[in-house]
């Protein structure tokens, strides 16, 4: 099916707006003319502004026109034409991190690395793995546990009060990423201290990347390839994006049970809404606990 593509021109206030809006959801991109873009719930939003200093924005992807709307009551969407699919770039043993959780305000990071093997390629692929964006939440929870019994992966969890204080001691949210795709990898290249083939779905320049790795107690994965949207590229990437989401929705899981209230995923008006019930009922202490104090909401939350 082709996806949906939604564009129109904006101002430059619109632009702000908007950018604000997604902010948490940024995504790295270094094209000529891209001001920004982000990935929010399967839809990527891209920003452009032309050499007359005039902007456009983007939305691409399954969802796209529902999300345009907010923008543009007017929108109307086209389809793009489908793209070949090019398979796999690499087929021999890997490894590879992806992560999930950053533009999430109440629910923690989790940063996965899983290992492959080459020779289980078509096993891993009939599991629907080939296009892990686009599996369900549904059919992650009926074939993770499968995954897991046949492929070793390394999961990490920051939960969102040490993620507090991580930042208030001036980490920041690509930094404790980097920490986290580090350690993971890690642990998987020393179960498996042959693999040549390394990857990472890119969120940050390789430079910085590395700039972020600056504790010299710990040791550093080198030769990684990043790229980004890497789980459509490699298999230990599309992998590791399934467990962690596994692995997030137990956290959610977790956290409904403990609370006894349906937590909400991302960053929005509606996660607003439900911190300020959550805090009537439980307090802003509590609250504290399980929310990124740095994030935009909590402000709006807490006032």
């Amino acid at each position: 099916m082709n996806k949906e593509i939604v564009s129109f021109n904006i101002t430059l206030e619109q632009s702000n707006d908007i950018i604000a809006h997604y902010l948490s959801y940024q995504k790295l991109n270094n094209g000529e003319y891209i001001v920004f873009q982000a990935e929010y719930s399967g839809v990527i939003i891209t920003i452009y502004r032309d050499k007359k200093n005039k902007h456009k924005v983007v939305f691409s992807g399954d969802g796209a026109l529902t999300e345009a709307k907010k923008w543009n009551i007017e929108a109307e969407a086209k389809e793009a034409k489908a793209t070949l699919n090019r398979g796999w770039l690499c087929k021999d043993n890997q490894i590879g991190s992806d992560e999930v959780g950053v533009g999430d305000f109440l629910l923690p990071v989790i940063v996965v690395a899983a290992f492959v093997r080459g020779k289980d390629l078509k096993e891993l692929e009939s599991f629907g793995v080939k296009d892990s964006k686009k599996l369900t939440d549904e059919k992650i929870r009926e074939i993770a546990p499968l995954l897991l019994k046949k492929f070793f992966v390394s999961k990490l969890t920051l939960p969102n009060e040490h993620y507090n204080e991580l930042i208030e001691q001036g980490e920041n949210l690509n930094s404790i990423k980097a920490k986290m795709h580090n350690r993971a990898l890690l642990n998987m290249f020393k179960k498996f201290p042959d693999t040549k083939n390394i990857f990472v779905d890119q969120f940050v320049a390789e430079s910085k990347y590395f700039g972020y790795l600056n504790d010299p107690k710990e040791q550093k994965v080198l030769n990684i390839t990043f790229k980004t949207k890497g789980e459509s590229y490699y298999p230990c990437v599309a992998l590791a994006s399934c467990i962690a989401r596994y692995a997030f929705l137990l956290e959610k899981d977790a956290l409904d049970k403990k609370y006894k209230m349906n937590f909400p995923f991302g960053a929005s008006s509606k996660v607003n809404e439900f911190s300020k019930k959550f805090i009537k009922k439980y307090g802003l202490e509590e609250f504290n606990k399980i929310a990124k104090k740095h994030f935009a909401n909590y402000k709006e939350v807490i006032n």
